[in-house]
C-alpha cells in the first residue's frame, strides 16, 4: 500500500474507540484503517449488526490487520467501557445535561494528559444513521464535538474516528507543526552568487535587445531584481537557474550545448577569468577561443 513502510516501527495504544451497533463492515474497516494511520489499535464493537469477524472489514481495513485481529465484541455498551477510566463521547447535536463539552484538540489533549498518567480511556462513536441515545452519552465522562457546518453537520464514522485519531496523534508531537519528513536543507545563497546571476541575466537580456526602449531599461532592471530576490533563493537553486540560463544564452538551436564552443561562451569564461586572476584557460578553451579570433591576454 502506499505510504505503509514495514521496516519502521508500528506505532499502537491509546485510547480505546468505541463504536455502538455498528451496521456495515465496511464501515468498521474504514475505521480501524484511520486508527491504524494515527496510532490508536484498540477498536472495541457494541452489537455489530453484522456479526463478527467480517470479512468486509479486513478487505476495507486495508492491511490494518492488527486493529481488525485486536476487536473485541460487546453485547452492552456498559460493558464495554466498564474497565475504563475516562471516556469521551462524540456527538453533533446539543445535548441536555451538565457534561463539559469540548472539541477535538482540547479534547485530545485531555486524553493525552490521562493516558500519560496511565490511565484507560475510550471514545464513543454511535450508529452511522442517528449517533449515540442520550442514555449512552450519559456513559461517558465529557462530550466531544466537532466545529462543522451548522447545516450539514452529519460525519461518516470512519471521518469522524480520522478526525479524533488525528488530534491524538498531534497531542503527542514535541511540536504541533512537525511532519514525517522534511525538505532537503539548502545553503541560502550569498548576494555574491546573486548579484553574479543577476548580472549575467541583464547581459543575456540585453544582447537580446529585451530592454526596449533604451529609456526604461533601469525600471525594467529594477524590475526584475525586485522579482528575483523575493523568494531568497537557496545556493543549489540558483545553480540550477545559471544553468537554464547559460543554456538560453549561450547556446542555440543551430549551435546547442555539445556540439562546440560559442563566442559569448568564450568571452564570458575569459571575463570570469581575467577576475579570477589569470589562472590558465584549457587547451579547449584557447583553441576555441583563436577560432574565433579572440585574443587571449
Amino acid at each position: 500500500m502506499a505510504g505503509t513502510d514495514s521496516d519502521r516501527p508500528m506505532i499502537t495504544g491509546g485510547p480505546a474507540v468505541i463504536l455502538v451497533e455498528p451496521q456495515l463492515g465496511e464501515n468498521i474497516g474504514m475505521v480501524a484503517r484511520a486508527m491504524a494511520n494515527f496510532g490508536l489499535s484498540e477498536l472495541r464493537l457494541v452489537k455489530p449488526r453484522d456479526g463478527w469477524p467480517n470479512e468486509r472489514a479486513r478487505a476495507a481495513a486495508s492491511k490494518a490487520d492488527h486493529v481488525i485481529d485486536g476487536v473485541v465484541v460487546y453485547e452492552t455498551l456498559a460493558e464495554a467501557v466498564a474497565d475504563l477510566n475516562f471516556v469521551f463521547a462524540t456527538t453533533a447535536r446539543e445535548r441536555d445535561g451538565f457534561k463539559q463539552v469540548r472539541g477535538p484538540v482540547e479534547a485530545a489533549r485531555t486524553l493525552r494528559t490521562r493516558y500519560d498518567d496511565g490511565e484507560k480511556l475510550g471514545i464513543l462513536f454511535g450508529r452511522e444513521k442517528f449517533g449515540l441515545f442520550n442514555e449512552e452519552v450519559g456513559l461517558a465522562d465529557e462530550i466531544v464535538t466537532f466545529p462543522v457546518n451548522p447545516a450539514f453537520a452529519s460525519l461518516n464514522i470512519a471521518q469522524a474516528v480520522l478526525l479524533m485519531s488525528y488530534e491524538w496523534m498531534k497531542s503527542g508531537l514535541a511540536s504541533e507543526t512537525d511532519t514525517a519528513f522534511r525538505g532537503p536543507d539548502m545553503e541560502p545563497a550569498s548576494k555574491v552568487q546573486l548579484h553574479s546571476f543577476f548580472e549575467h541575466l541583464e547581459a543575456a537580456l540585453e544582447a537580446r535587445g529585451y530592454f526596449r526602449p533604451a529609456a526604461k531599461k533601469p525600471k525594467m532592471v529594477d524590475n526584475l531584481r525586485s522579482v528575483l530576490t523575493r523568494p531568497a533563493f537557496a545556493e543549489a537553486e540558483l545553480k540550477v537557474l545559471r544553468g537554464v540560463l547559460s543554456s538560453l544564452d549561450y547556446f542555440s538551436p543551430k549551435q546547442p550545448r555539445g556540439s562546440g564552443y560559442p563566442e559569448r561562451k568564450a568571452l564570458a569564461d575569459r571575463a570570469a577569468h581575467s577576475e579570477e586572476g589569470a589562472a590558465p584557460l584549457s587547451e579547449r578553451g584557447r583553441e576555441a577561443m583563436a577560432k574565433r579570433g579572440v585574443k587571449h591576454g
